[in-house]
């Protein structure tokens, strides 16, 4: 005899296995992830860099 599932079963996966399932998602997150980590760096980087002497 086979088992029925439990009758309390979610008929659709959880939101988070849904969200990484989708490839365009992660696809878009990673490309803005890091837009905002390199601008983020760089733009700290060149407000605190020392003013130059010029000769």
């Amino acid at each position: 005899m086979v088992d029925s599932p439990p009758r309390d079963a979610p008929d659709s996966p959880p939101f988070m296995q849904r969200m990484f399932d989708n490839v365009f998602l992660l696809l878009v997150l990673g490309i803005v992830v890091m837009l905002v980590v390199y601008t983020g760096w760089g733009m700290w980087e060149v407000l605190t860099m020392p003013a130059g002497t010029l000769p």
